[in-house]
């Protein structure tokens, strides 16, 4: 059966260097960092090259990486270290309806402990209230905490102009970015964007998962959440996850030597999607930004009259796999938060797929994948409609 993996927001398949490299750690390189003998020292000098490596592909300091299990727990880490490490700051932190569960969870928990939360709304495309941001922001901003790229429609935030606004502040808040789903997928430069804190995924780029990242701008108090023998400079202890490190670095590095060429690949994918589909399907709605402000790897798209998790099992049928929504969330019997932040009415939100692209796709995959999509979605209507 012909496979057309369509789910790269979900996870994305690991390189052949990654799979490679993580094998040959978990063979030869298999001593611990923070033994003194000559196993210990040369693993450690692997990480260090991994640091560099994810360090220089955010464009930072290596010091300022550091290696995380996960997308979560960077994201975890960045807000709760942040607010533990500065409580004198604030009270008021802010973040926006559109977040990822590893983000709002976190706000929520902490309006239980007396903080003030900003839940900033978007407009239909899914981008941030601007205006909101600087109505609520004031002196007792602790922490902004905003997703770089929405993970369920693909609108990227402008995150540039919050950084520009911040940076004029006298009492700049702490501003963390989750990345993870740019992180590869769109250029960015955290040191120009006034950004001090950004988390980054291994398996959204073709790495590990299990391992992640976090910036965090040299100077910058953050309190540990994990406690134990002051691995990470103290901030994540734990013995390191080597396969995942020396994984997540070479995927770093194929990421962002390709970039460009990644990008450009991604974005003819995904206007070619988009092109038939609008050509060859009726009673659809894009469900945010079909060009400029958009990332190139992510698009989703309503079929009315179609349950959106009826034709995901169709498409499933002929090998070609899209989600619904977050991975996170998918298996929940829940609306997406997203869509209706953004406004979307039931049946849109019902009937919302997400495709989304990786540079390994091709265009005879997607020909393939719209073919196939045409016939369920026409098949679901007409059982939709006896």
């Amino acid at each position: 059966m012909v496979e057309v993996y369509l789910d790269n927001s979900a996870t994305t398949k690991p390189m052949e260097e990654v799979v490679e490299i993580m094998v040959r750690a978990l063979r030869d390189f298999y001593g611990n960092p923070s033994s003194l003998h000559r196993k210990g020292v040369e693993v450690e000098k692997l990480v260090k090259n991994a640091r560099k490596q994810v360090a220089k592909a955010l464009g930072v300091k290596d010091e300022e990486i550091i290696f995380t299990s996960g997308g979560t727990e960077s994201n975890n880490l960045a807000i709760l270290g942040a607010v533990e490490g500065n409580k004198r700051k604030g009270n008021r932190i802010i973040t926006s309806r559109i977040e990822h569960p590893s983000v709002l969870n976190v706000f929520q928990h902490l309006e239980t402990k007396g903080y003030e939360v900003i839940y900033l709304d978007v407009d239909e495309v899914g981008r941030v209230d601007l205006r909101q941001l600087k109505d609520h922001i004031c002196d007792d901003t602790l922490l902004i905490s905003l997703m770089h790229v929405n993970n369920e429609v693909g609108t990227i935030q402008p995150i540039e102009e919050i950084g520009r606004l911040l940076q004029h502040m006298k009492m700049k808040p702490i501003f963390h970015v989750d990345a993870i789903q740019s992180f590869g997928k769109v250029k960015f430069d955290p040191n120009k964007l006034g950004i001090d804190l950004v988390s980054v995924s291994g398996h959204k780029i073709h790495g590990p998962k299990g391992i992640g990242a976090l910036y965090i701008r040299k100077g910058l108090k953050i309190a540990p959440i994990v406690f134990g023998g002051n691995q990470e400079t103290g901030i994540r202890s734990g013995t390191e996850n080597i396969p995942g490190i020396l994984g997540l670095g070479v995927a770093a590095v194929h990421a962002f030597q390709h970039l460009s060429e990644h990008i450009r690949h991604m974005r003819f994918l995904r206007d070619r999607f988009l092109h038939r589909v609008k050509k060859e399907i009726d009673h659809i709605k894009i469900n945010g930004l079909e060009g400029e402000g958009s990332a190139p790897h992510i698009l989703n798209i309503s079929f009315i009259g179609a349950k959106g998790e009826v034709l995901l099992h169709s498409l499933e049928q002929d090998g070609i796999y899209v989600s619904t929504g977050s991975a996170c969330s998918s298996k929940k019997n829940v609306h997406s938060h997203v869509l209706k932040a953004m406004g979307l009415k039931n049946e849109e939100i019902e009937g919302a797929i997400r495709f989304s692209f990786a540079y390994h796709n091709t265009a005879e995959e997607i020909d393939f994948a719209v073919d196939r999509l045409k016939k369920h979605v026409a098949d679901l209507r007409r059982i939709m409609m006896r």
